[in-house]
């Protein structure tokens, strides 16, 4: 049997800011920012098709014009197993339980993902998938923070008020993750910068066996922070506070063909990608700029992944599914 990687993307094609639910999403008076739609759309057609020359299998969720945020589909669960080559049929995709702005996206997912033949289960407790909790070595790295009403705060100094945003997954859905991954081994760190409200903004795992560890060491409180450097030593790669602000933990890790790959947004420093080199890793850079500064994600937070996989015999309407939403079927393989 042969195997391939597959990834979740949502279609771009109502990518707006609505709930301005971070702080990339709001300018400094708060008020939300506006897209460049042609720009974004253009970014994540050149992402995908990019995807597809490495051999990626691009699955589209459809657009809905009140759910944008179906665009970071890294939030709409997590599968496991995840690095296993096995039938799709045979991995079980937790979804999330998103914030209120965007709980409309999990029947969505949901849907999709029985037609393309995964077996879909909730998970209860305040929690945003893959976005925070992921494969590194011989762990699973789970992150948190404190969840808050998202709101406006009076302060002295201008703007005179201050938004308050929070954090995404509860640290009481660990004993629920717990029970969903059988015997691996979970470590919880905490978040602390808003900016960086995922775990996907602060720690990527990339290279063989997701060995290595690129880390915003800013990002976690102190204790998390050392508790991360003292179990991933020399593996471990601090990130500058400026490649941090491109979100540089935002990347994708792939291995095809013998050979690695790390998908990163374009920008980052030449010193990284040498420290990338040197760990046998190829830097691909990918343009999603618009997404990441009106929406707040970059490479990671736009793709779900559903991991290698081996054919399968699927119903025919299975068959059918996938085969309508790969996208180059969708949109043909011109540049691909």
């Amino acid at each position: 049997m042969t195997s391939s990687r597959i990834v979740l993307m949502g279609d771009p094609t109502y990518f707006s800011i609505r709930g301005g639910a971070n702080p990339h999403t709001r300018t400094v008076w708060g008020r939300r920012k506006r897209v460049d739609r042609e720009q974004a759309i253009a970014q994540w057609h050149a992402f995908a098709r990019t995807l597809c020359r490495f051999g990626v299998r691009v699955l589209v969720i459809p657009s809905y014009p009140k759910l944008p945020g179906l665009v970071y589909s890294a939030n709409a669960g997590f599968v496991f197993p995840l690095d296993t080559p096995i039938p799709l049929r045979s991995k079980t995709f937790y979804l999330s339980n998103l914030l209120p702005s965007r709980a409309g996206e999990q029947p969505v997912y949901k849907k999709c993902l029985e037609q393309y033949g995964l077996c879909p289960m909730l998970v209860n407790a305040r929690f945003e998938g893959e976005a925070d909790f992921f494969p590194a070595g011989a762990y699973y790295l789970f992150t948190y923070g404190r969840l808050e009403r998202q709101r406006f705060r009076l302060r002295f100094g201008l703007p005179p008020y201050k938004r308050v945003y929070g954090f995404r997954s509860d640290f009481t859905v660990l004993s629920e993750l717990q029970q969903r991954v059988a015997d691996a081994e979970i470590i919880p760190f905490e978040l602390r910068n808003e900016a960086h409200y995922h775990r996907d903004t602060v720690l990527c795992a990339f290279g063989p066996g997701r060995r290595f560890l690129l880390a915003y060491l800013d990002g976690l409180t102190p204790a998390a922070a050392a508790c991360l450097r003292d179990l991933f030593q020399g593996d471990l790669i601090p990130l500058s506070c400026a490649d941090a602000a491109l979100y540089a933990a935002n990347s994708f890790t792939l291995e095809q063909s013998g050979r690695a790959y790390l998908f990163m947004p374009d920008g980052v420093s030449a010193a990284l990608q040498v420290q990338v080199r040197e760990r046998g890793v190829e830097p691909v850079l990918v343009n999603v700029s618009e997404f990441l500064r009106k929406g707040g994600g970059a490479v990671k937070c736009m793709m779900g992944d559903l991991g290698p996989h081996e054919e399968e015999e699927l119903s025919p309407e299975q068959r059918a599914f996938r085969q309508e939403r790969d996208y180059r079927n969708l949109f043909g393989t011109v540049g691909i």
